[in-house]
């Protein structure tokens, strides 16, 4: 305990005490009272004030002394500890090629425009630190099942990894595809489409960024639950990737289903001299995807000003790529459609579908490849209704030599 020590004063003179020691009724003051008050005051402000000191001292000397031993007894620990050490024989390393691995799942929640952006990031260098097989996109843009998926099987069947398939359907279409087929779990996020409408080129484009996340499609094909194809895997395989154009069908059309469907509010963006008219199946290399995907100037134009009559489908990418990128495309489609009744809709193919009829498709026409003139055109062929299936069954694996 600490002992404070207190003030002495000098004796006071007797002479003094007679005059200042007198009874309180007879005081003469001649010190105020204000004085003698102040004195307490301060006199017990130093006593608290050393108390509250003797105390702070004393109660220090203890923490100090216990802090000593903690000190002395544990060693000291920092408050961010050390990264844990990996041991690298143990852990799975994951390189370049597993890093850049295609979602196994192809249900997402990004948005269109959260699609086309991380869709549209490509590198600079063209050559990959690794080898890789080049596949061909297969896209069917549907409204409900594929009723004709039993020949698309067979021509699948053995060449997995040279091919991705991906569907686009009516998001009201629910049922599933048995495990065991190769469009099992290949559905995209899909969005309502209606016929002649911009929304049939938003869809496109959905695909077309959805297949461009796995960086190995180089090559991509539009189709429809109504298509098949006209060869086996291996020769249509084989005409795509060793193309040196894109296959956009497009052409310029006097009349009102030809430049008579062009809104002069287009302008300036693109004129009536650069509107272009053709089929929506098209066939396209990965650069050109990438501009598919990535246009903000034709696009948003379609949107605003084609509609109705306008057919978007059948004019957006004919007038895009024949102004931009008119040398990379050969001006025709690889998907066989009969016209010839005329009227809005081609020829439907059903029942008892003949050996000449898909022998007419194969090899009926001219064309150019890669500067040279053949007769090989078409790869795919519509449109067959559901009933055509039993006489395609019956036809088409021994004519293609599928399974080869």
């Amino acid at each position: 305990m600490c002992k404070l020590k207190l003030p002495s004063y000098a004796p006071v003179p007797t002479t003094m005490k007679s005059q200042y020691l007198t009874p309180m009724n007879q005081i003469n003051v001649s010190v105020p009272k204000v004085n003698i008050l102040s004195y307490i005051l301060l006199f017990a402000f130093g006593l608290t004030f050393g108390i509250i000191l003797c105390f702070f001292l004393s109660n220090f000397s203890v923490n100090l002394q216990v802090t000593q031993f903690s000190f002395s007894a544990s060693p000291f620990r920092p408050l961010l500890s050390s990264p844990e050490k990996i041991n690298l024989r143990t852990h799975e390393r994951v390189g370049l090629r597993d890093y850049l691995k295609s979602p196994i799942e192809l249900i997402h929640d990004m948005t269109d425009e959260e699609l086309t952006w991380r869709a549209s990031m490509t590198h600079k260098i063209d050559e990959l630190p690794f080898g890789r097989v080049p596949k061909v996109a297969f896209m069917f843009l549907i409204r409900g099942p594929i009723p004709l998926a039993p020949i698309w099987e067979k021509f699948f069947d053995g060449h997995n990894g040279f091919y991705s398939i991906y569907v686009h359907s009516d998001p009201g279409f629910n049922e599933t595809d048995p495990k065991n087929s190769v469009f099992h779990g290949r559905r995209i996020p899909s969005k309502e489409v209606k016929w002649g409408e911009a929304t049939m080129i938003e869809a496109e484009r959905r695909l077309l960024a959805n297949a461009l996340l796995d960086l190995s499609n180089e090559r991509f094909v539009l189709l429809s639950e109504a298509c098949i194809p006209l060869f086996n895997f291996r020769t249509v395989y084989s005409y795509l990737i060793n193309s040196t154009k894109n296959f956009v069908e497009s052409y310029d059309q006097e009349g009102p289903v030809g430049r008579g469907r062009y809104s002069q509010k287009m302008s300036p963006t693109f004129t009536i001299d650069e509107w272009r008219k053709g089929s929506q199946w098209f066939q396209m290399d990965r650069a050109l995807a990438l501009e598919v995907i990535s246009d903000r100037v034709y696009f948003p134009v379609f949107q605003k000003y084609c509609s109705g009559p306008c057919y978007s489908d059948e004019h957006y990418l004919p007038t895009f790529v024949t102004t931009k990128f008119a040398s990379r495309n050969s001006n025709r489609t690889l998907t066989f459609v009969d016209w010839a009744k005329g009227g809005p809709h081609p020829t439907r193919f059903s029942r008892n579908v003949s050996v000449e009829v898909l022998e007419r498709m194969r090899g009926g026409s001219r064309c150019e490849y890669n500067g040279r003139v053949m007769d090989l055109c078409y790869m795919f062929a519509r449109k067959f209704a559901p009933d055509a299936l039993d006489s395609l069954l019956t036809v088409v694996p021994k004519l293609m030599g599928f399974n080869s």
